[in-house]
């Protein structure tokens, strides 16, 4: 039977980038594409012109499917990066932190295939409703800007996957074979993976944030903002526990040190007593930086075994 979601974006694996944000790195995200799964970059709070960079940046390094996060509340100038979106042909758009419903039509009408991020069954209905044609259900396990609500993978995707008509995609505490075979039992199609792709051999981050991925534990990373209902989780550091002490005074002080310009100093410039980086709880898994292509025929070969495993042992 076919995969729906290696059907509907014409790649070779259910294995999809989580959009990064601000670190984004195109030339990495057109690895992943070339490799076999869908290449993500996340446009953030960025510039429309450095957005214009890195998305031609990705499509020259690729002529497989790829795509671009949106972070529909988030960015300033939305509109204007939807036109430019259209213009270059991107094949396929990822929609979070933010209501979807206004953007999809003008995407559907290009024939762009919209993927949507939702964090509740209610999230994910309504994306469903609006026309996205794919939906990406996010656990608390994830890394970076995360929801209010405390869902985790587990729990999520089967009441996700029973509640719409699309595709579901896993995300949130995935990082190996087992996690996608864990996934399409609990009635996903496919994953998306942020932090194992930090620790890829083309993943142009800095050395130190790697390292820091690589030498965590299970409990190595922490949420911070609850205070401010505004939470991310974060990989522990000097930096991230500032942000800690200060999350309980002003909310402004708060906003303004946990800027996407504090999350480049960490993951950019390796430097985690002025930025913190950020990171999912399966960090503590990684340990070991292989080429995007390695990581995803290892991936799927391992959820083929554990599949077999478990049914053998039935």
């Amino acid at each position: 039977m076919e995969n729906p979601i290696t059907h509907l974006l014409g790649v070779k694996f259910p294995i999809i980038q989580g959009g990064m944000g601000n670190i984004s790195d195109p030339k990495l995200a057109a690895a992943i594409s070339n490799a076999g799964g869908l290449g993500t970059i996340g446009v953030g709070t960025t510039s429309a012109e450095e957005c214009d960079i890195k998305i031609s940046t990705m499509m020259e390094n690729t002529d497989r499917p790829c795509c671009v996060n949106i972070p529909v509340s988030v960015h300033p100038e939305v509109n204007r990066i939807v036109e430019m979106i259209i213009q270059k042909g991107v094949p396929v758009v990822s929609l979070s932190a933010g209501n979807p419903a206004k953007i999809i039509p003008q995407l559907k009408e290009k024939d762009i295939k919209v993927i949507c991020v939702s964090s509740t069954v209610k999230q994910a209905k309504k994306a469903t409703n609006a026309g996205a044609d794919l939906i990406v259900c996010e656990g608390y396990e994830a890394a970076g800007i995360n929801s209010l609500n405390e869902s985790t993978t587990m729990t999520l995707i089967p009441q996700v996957a029973n509640s719409v008509s699309v595709p579901v995609i896993a995300a949130g505490g995935i990082a190996d074979g087992r996690g996608l075979a864990a996934a399409l039992s609990l009635g996903a199609s496919g994953v998306q993976m942020g932090t194992r792709f930090v620790a890829t051999k083309e993943a142009m981050f800095h050395r130190n944030y790697k390292d820091s991925i690589l030498e965590a534990t299970d409990e190595s990373t922490i949420i911070i903002g609850r205070p401010t209902n505004k939470i991310r989780r974060v990989l522990k550091g000097n930096y991230a526990n500032k942000l800690l002490e200060i999350e309980d005074g002003s909310m402004e002080d708060f906003m303004e040190r946990t800027q996407e310009k504090y999350h480049e100093i960490g993951a950019l410039a390796g430097d985690t007593d002025n930025g913190f980086v950020n990171s999912g709880q399966i960090a503590g898994l990684i340990k070991d930086c292989p080429s995007v292509e390695e990581l995803m025929e290892e991936m799927v070969t391992q959820a083929k075994e554990t599949l077999k495993a478990s049914l053998d042992a039935l």
